[in-house]
Formats: C-alpha cells, sequence, structure tokens
C-alpha cells in the first residue's frame, strides 16, 4: 500500500500550486480520502476530503473558495488545486486514506 504526494513547492502569495496523491496497492475507489497540513510547531489539521465517487466534498473554512479537491479513481489519484494561496497556508501536506498516510510534500507560501 502506497500514497505518494506530489506538487509543493515555493510560491508567492496570491499563487496556485496543484498536488497529486498516487495511490497503489488498495482500492482507491472504495475510500474517502483526506489532504491534511501540518505547519511547523502545529498540529495537524483536515484540509479537504472527498468521497469514493468524487460527489461529496468538505472543506476547512479558511480554504474554501480557494482549493479543490478532485479525484481521478481510472488513475488512483485524488488532487487538490490550492489557488490565492496565502503564507498561512505553509504546511506539510499529507494525504490519507482510512489509515494509510503519504509522506508529505511541503508547500510554502513566502515572497
Amino acid at each position: 500500500v502506497q500514497l505518494v504526494e506530489s506538487g509543493g513547492g515555493l510560491v508567492q502569495p496570491g499563487g496556485s500550486l496543484r498536488l497529486s496523491c498516487a495511490a497503489s496497492g488498495f482500492t482507491f475507489s472504495s475510500y474517502y480520502v483526506n489532504w491534511y497540513r501540518q505547519a511547523p510547531g502545529k498540529g495537524r489539521e483536515l484540509v479537504a476530503t472527498i468521497s469514493p465517487s468524487g460527489g461529496i466534498t468538505n472543506y476547512r473554512d479558511s480554504v474554501k473558495g480557494r482549493f479543490t479537491i478532485s479525484r481521478d479513481n481510472t488513475m488512483y489519484t485524488v488532487y487538490l488545486q490550492m489557488n490565492n494561496l496565502k503564507p498561512e497556508d505553509t504546511a506539510m501536506y499529507y494525504c490519507n486514506a482510512d489509515n494509510y498516510w503519504g509522506q508529505g510534500t511541503q508547500v510554502t507560501v513566502s515572497g
């Protein structure tokens, strides 16, 4: 079982990034998938959730209207499109499904 995040990086405030989470080794299409983030010195917080079919999504209030979670079950991948990024979005972003976690991808908003 593996979840591999990618797409993080350094971006200026107001910029955009798209994170990807590629899954393998389990029935990906049967699971809710979550994006979490953890900033230095802070706890891990839930950012967005998507249902197995993709028909239901939920977001934390601070990212509503700026982030969009989506999935392509044929590609075993979940995406997090992040627009109008703010310095407070700086964190390590993790993909989660059931009790499986990826290694994280760093997002830094600065400049």
